[in-house]
C-alpha cells in the first residue's frame, strides 16, 4: 500500500475533513475492520477524549461505512470520560442500518467498559442489556464476550451469568443469539454454574428453548434428571 501524504491533525472542522480523506485514501473498498480498528487506536493514543468525540461524531456523518467504523470506535474510547460519547453510541449508532456497524458498536461498548473499569461500568452495562433497543441490548451482550475473560467477571462468573440469563426470553432473536453463545463461552470455563442455571429454565417457552439450546452445546443436557455436566468434572 503506498504511503498517504495527508496527517490527521488535531482540532478544527477543516481537520475532520483532512482526516477523512486521509481515511478514504488509506481504507480499501473492501471490507478491512483491522484497518479500521488500528486507524481508531491510533488517533485515540494521540488525541483527548473530547477530540476523539468530536472527531467521531464527524466521521459518522460519512457515506463510507468503515469510516464511520473509525468514528463509532473513537467514540467508545472516549466515552468513558465523555457522556455525550456514551449518549450518541446508545441512542444514534443503535439506529445504523448496517450489521457491520452494530459489530463495531459492540466493540466500542467493550472499550468503554474496560477504560472504566468493568465493576465500574455494572450499572451502564446493566442499563443497556434493559434497553428497549435490541441494538443496545446486544451490543452489551456481543461486546462483552467472552464475558469471563474480562476482569471483575473472571473472578465473578455467576454475575455475568445471571445478567446474561435474565435476557434468555428476550423479543429479539438477535439478542437471544448473543445471549446463549455468550452463556456457551462461558460453560468451556464454568460448565457446572451454567447448567445450574439452565437447569432452572421453562424450557415451554420456544425462545427459552432456543437460547438454551446454544448455552448448553458444549455442557449437554443440565436439565435431564442424573446429568452430570462437563463443567463439573472440568471444574473438580
Amino acid at each position: 500500500m503506498k504511503s498517504v501524504i495527508i496527517k490527521p491533525q488535531k482540532t478544527g472542522r477543516g481537520s475532520a475533513v483532512e482526516y477523512m480523506e486521509y481515511l478514504e485514501k488509506l481504507i480499501p473498498e473492501k471490507d478491512s475492520l483491522k484497518i479500521v480498528k488500528s486507524e481508531a487506536a491510533k488517533f485515540h493514543k494521540t488525541h483527548s477524549s473530547d477530540e476523539c468525540c468530536k472527531m467521531g461524531c464527524e466521521l459518522y456523518q460519512s457515506d463510507n461505512f468503515q469510516i464511520q467504523e473509525v468514528g463509532v470506535l473513537l467514540l467508545g474510547y472516549a466515552s468513558h470520560e465523555n457522556a455525550e460519547a456514551l449518549s450518541f453510541l446508545k441512542n444514534t449508532v443503535s439506529l445504523h442500518e448496517s450489521w457491520k456497524v452494530q459489530e463495531v458498536l459492540a466493540m466500542a461498548f467493550d472499550n468503554h467498559c474496560r477504560l472504566s473499569g468493568y465493576e465500574a461500568s455494572l450499572p451502564v452495562i446493566k442499563e443497556w442489556l434493559g434497553s428497549g433497543c435490541a441494538n443496545v441490548r446486544r451490543a452489551a451482550s456481543e461486546g462483552l464476550r467472552v464475558w469471563t475473560s474480562r476482569p471483575y467477571f473472571k473472578d465473578n462468573p455467576r454475575a455475568a451469568i445471571d445478567m446474561l440469563a435474565a435476557l434468555k426470553s428476550d423479543e429479539s432473536e438477535y439478542v437471544r443469539k448473543s445471549i446463549g453463545n455468550a452463556l456457551r463461552d462461558i460453560s468451556r470455563k464454568h460448565g457446572g454454574l451454567v447448567a445450574e442455571e439452565l437447569g432452572t429454565w421453562d424450557l415451554s417457552s420456544r425462545k427459552t428453548l432456543q437460547v438454551y439450546k446454544l448455552a448448553a452445546a458444549f455442557i449437554g443436557s443440565p436439565a435431564r434428571p442424573g446429568w452430570q455436566g462437563m463443567g463439573n468434572r472440568r471444574e473438580k
